[in-house]
């Protein structure tokens, strides 16, 4: 990012810092605004982040109908998380988590009309968004009160000035519009606190929730801050957000399921790891189907291959096996994928439209697979 962009940008966020209250940590209650507890605010023209909110990425992040994402964490003064090799991060009392989901801008395009695109290079003036280039849909926040973690969804408004609690959800008509001027007519679903709840409890019979992406194997990553690149996990370190660690060789990562100079082992279970693995694990919703998709299922028939459903029915296609080595139209896992129908389609929630580039992936993977279900029987 070329210096006079950085000095330019460093005083738009020292002003924007001076108008805005510290961030508010709510230890109870619901705030009626997502401005309530200024962790971003809207100011000349762009969506900006308050100080001490430190942005992130994943490697591979979830797929929610091709929307592009802004992803926030702060936590108290004098207070920081504790390092984990594999699970959530431990956070402190006071934390706040925030998830932007918006689109690129149609130009010139009907109402609703937004871009399918990976192309993000317009999206961002530095760690915030410029509103010229995005349409902003939903804030999800997470704060961690002394009782747990809380999710609460907000709804941003026509205006793009401030978003509204939605805690029981919201149905957005939207239109995608790809590369080649072909369009998509579909209906981003904002879940309501239920439905928030049953993707992020980390432990089905206690039903207590927990952030999915802040994970080591996720977060292993750069990312391009206002005073340089730098890799996201020391960065925490450095400003005192992240306690315990390791040496960079000790921490694990996950594959960027888009390179594709990556191993196409690695690349597939990244992508199956955070779309499905915190359902899929055996302490998640799904932990009774017997398939476990989060990087810690390294026995093959934990992860689907030539194991038979749990429960027969419309979800799997009349196919036998969740994974057939080489044979992707005969898997359950990418017939499933590959369907927006309410009772097939996995996951469940979270999505209205069909991921092309992930079912292309897994069936790949599948497709590159050695072996025969028929011997294992």
């Amino acid at each position: 990012m070329a210096t006079a962009f950085l000095l330019v940008l460093g005083g738009m966020l020292a002003a924007c810092h001076r108008q805005m209250p510290p961030v508010a940590f709510h230890a109870e209650g619901r705030p009626a605004h997502l401005s309530e507890w200024h962790v971003v605010a809207v100011a000349d023209g762009k969506l900006v982040l308050n100080q001490g909110v430190v942005p992130y990425d994943l490697n591979t992040p979830l797929f929610t109908d091709y929307a592009h994402k802004l992803r926030t964490i702060w936590m108290p003064q004098g207070t920081h998380a504790n390092y984990d090799a594999e699970q959530t991060f431990d956070f402190p009392v006071g934390t706040v988590i925030s998830k932007t989901f918006y689109y690129p801008r149609a130009a010139g395009g009907p109402e609703g009309t937004v871009l399918r695109t990976y192309d993000s290079s317009r999206d961002f003036a530095g760690e915030g968004l410029d509103l010229a280039h995005v349409h902003l849909v939903e804030t999800r926040i997470l704060v961690r009160r002394a009782s747990g973690w809380a999710a609460i969804p907000y709804v941003w408004n026509a205006a793009q000035t401030d978003a509204d609690l939605a805690r029981t959800g919201a149905v957005l008509p939207l239109t995608l519009l790809d590369d080649a001027g072909a369009h998509e007519a579909f209906n981003y679903v904002v879940p309501d606190e239920s439905q928030c709840s049953s993707c992020h409890a980390r432990d089905w019979v206690t039903r207590q929730i927990a952030p999915i992406g802040p994970k080591a194997r996720h977060v292993n990553r750069d990312y391009d801050y206002p005073d340089g690149r730098e890799n996201q996990l020391a960065h925490l370190a450095r400003v005192g957000y992240l306690q315990g660690l390791p040496t960079a060789a000790q921490i694990p990562r996950n594959a960027n399921w888009m390179d594709t100079h990556e191993p196409l082992e690695a690349r597939a279970r990244a992508y199956l790891d955070i779309n499905c693995g915190h359902c899929h694990n055996p302490k998640g919703a799904a932990n009774t189907t017997a398939l476990t998709l989060d990087v810690t299922a390294d026995e093959d028939r934990h992860l689907g291959i030539c194991k038979p459903p749990v429960a027969a029915g419309r979800g799997t296609g009349d196919h036998m096996f969740d994974i057939v080595p080489g044979q992707p139209d005969a898997s359950i896992l990418p017939y499933r994928m590959a369907s927006a129908e309410p009772g097939v389609m996995m996951p469940e929630i979270g999505r209205s439209t069909v991921h092309r580039e992930g079912v292309a992936l897994i069936r790949a993977w599948i497709a590159s697979q050695q072996g025969s279900c028929v011997a294992r029987e």
